[in-house]
């Protein structure tokens, strides 16, 4: 919609205000005559800003959704195709060999051939007892979920490794109680250790 032209003031009300800025006292009274412009002249001409011209000039950046989202919790694992570096809690030249496959873990758990219901206490207990006997690294090996050579079980219904369903939920209950606070770091796996398949978990400390 084009913005309104001002109309203006009338000759009355041009009139009432020169008589109310005659009973007005000036603020600057030393200040030149000439520099105070009449208040009529300034209301009837002054351009008014086109907002909308103004946001158009803007160009507008290309964004992603969530990406300045903050990242929760210390347990982040990479991405795939290597997007979405990890936020880096361990020690960083630590977390360059460990990424690079040059750290061995001491202890591995296999998950292939699962249910949730199976993989879930399994992970919890392997990770708890092994953050007890002290060790740092440990591999968790989920497979990359592609549902071939696996047979359905006739008590649980398809294993989890047929959808795919341990990929994406070992990562969220390595962060969740009562195995988030024995977590350190999260990571995928360096091919040597089973790549996309698999995960790097890095724990703390005992104290």
């Amino acid at each position: 919609m084009a913005p309104r032209k001002p109309r203006g003031l009338s000759k009355d009300e041009q009139d009432l205000w020169r008589r109310v800025a005659d009973t007005a006292a000036p603020l600057h009274p030393d200040r030149p005559p000439g520099l105070t412009a009449d208040f009529a002249q300034i209301s009837a001409h002054r351009p008014k800003p086109n907002v909308h011209a103004a946001l158009s000039a803007q160009p507008i950046r290309a964004f992603e959704i969530g990406a300045n989202a903050p990242l929760q919790g210390a347990a982040v694992m990479r991405g795939p195709n290597g997007t979405a570096p990890p936020m880096i809690h361990m020690d960083r030249k630590a977390y360059q060999r460990l990424s690079r496959g040059k750290l061995d873990p001491e202890a591995r758990i296999d998950l292939h051939g699962m249910t949730v219901a199976q993989a879930h206490p399994a992970l919890t207990r392997f990770v708890m007892r092994s953050h007890a006997e002290g060790l740092r690294l440990v591999l968790v090996i989920t497979g990359k979920g592609a549902g071939k050579g696996y047979k359905s079980t006739a008590d649980h219904g398809p294993t989890a490794q047929q959808s795919g369903v341990l990929r994406h939920q070992v990562p969220h209950w390595l962060r969740l109680a009562p195995l988030g606070g024995l977590v350190l770091q999260l990571t995928q796996a360096h091919l040597r250790h089973g790549g996309a398949g698999a995960f790097y978990v890095y724990l703390r400390r005992q104290r």
